[in-house]
């Protein structure tokens, strides 16, 4: 097993096991804790017997076992013996409950438990990069110019919140899911325009923040396939991302649009973003996001400054 393997997995996995566990236990903490024993655990029996066929079924069994056995330890919380007995016994099988359908399920709680109104907008942002996109604590501090302390007592502040408040890790009953889900998407968007334009230190631009908001825009499009304005926020950082290279000069000053090398556009994310774009307008179902991706599809389309179709633009705002 290579490094890379570890790193490829806890992308992959990371969110998906603290969910599964943070869902059964109901304490963020607990969970996170569990996770980052299991991935300890992946380093080393990884490295002597290879990785494992499913590695994300690995992880959770291995972090929940690890899980019940602090519990036990601490005595905080009552758990049902015959559930003891199954993990102390287990055979390396997932439980029925963490099967592919409900691991998308624990998943999107977790997005929406991230990004529960009751959490100021900046610890939203950071429970999600810290928890859905697995990123570091030192990671995110550094990506909002914050001392990695003060954002680290945030995290610890908003996790006693959820726990005390009994902010479920679950989603949203259709009354209320296109309030919440309109919430958590306006967090992945502040993610992408943090990085887009930045608003401390000295660069224009913070690729590695666009590329977070992306992955959890794929992430979400991908729990929600059939939302558009999910989809429909997708393809605008993806359109808005394209140009990224083109966006500053040698000596990282802003190049306008009009003076851009539309030769250093990344025309698979044009294709990607215009394709997502299409499915989301044919739901019928617009919304903001997908006004946006459209306006920004007509600019990136046109061969040339010049030849931006303007008139469709005003018809899109």
């Amino acid at each position: 097993m290579s490094t890379a393997d570890l790193e490829h997995a806890f992308r992959d996995e990371w969110s998906a096991v603290v969910a599964a566990l943070a869902r059964r236990l109901g304490d963020l903490q607990a969970a996170e804790d569990a996770t980052a024993e299991a991935f300890a655990a992946a380093a080393r029996a990884w490295q002597r017997d290879g990785v494992p066929p499913n590695p994300g079924g690995w992880l959770t069994v291995t972090a929940w076992r690890k899980a019940i056995d602090q519990l036990r330890r601490d005595r905080l919380v009552a758990v049902d013996a015959d559930v003891l007995d199954q993990v102390a016994a287990g055979t390396g099988e997932e439980d029925p409950e963490m099967e592919a359908g409900r691991l998308v399920d624990d998943r999107l709680g977790l997005v929406f438990a991230c990004c529960h109104p009751a959490l100021a907008l900046e610890v939203r942002v950071a429970m999600t990069l810290r928890y859905v996109a697995g990123l570091t604590t030192a990671e995110i501090a550094a990506a909002f110019l914050l001392p990695e302390p003060t954002l680290a007592q945030r995290l610890v502040r908003a996790k006693r919140k959820i726990r005390e408040q009994g902010i479920r890790f679950e989603v949203p009953g259709p009354d209320s899911l296109a309030g919440r889900l309109h919430g958590v998407l306006a967090v992945v968007y502040l993610v992408f325009n943090e990085g887009y334009t930045a608003t401390g230190g000295d660069r224009l631009v913070r690729a590695e923040l666009c590329e977070e908001a992306i992955w959890l825009g794929r992430l979400l499009h991908r729990l929600l396939p059939g939302d558009a304005e999910t989809a429909g926020l997708l393809a605008l950082m993806l359109l808005h991302h394209s140009r990224a290279a083109a966006r500053e000069d040698s000596d990282g000053r802003p190049v306008p649009l009009a003076g851009q090398d539309r030769s250093r556009w990344d025309k698979a994310l044009i294709a990607e973003g215009t394709s997502l774009l299409d499915a989301a307008m044919a739901r019928r179902a617009p919304g903001p996001y997908q006004l946006q991706a459209a306006i920004i599809a007509v600019h990136v389309q046109a061969a040339t400054f010049d030849d931006i179709d303007w008139p469709q633009i005003a018809a899109c705002s």
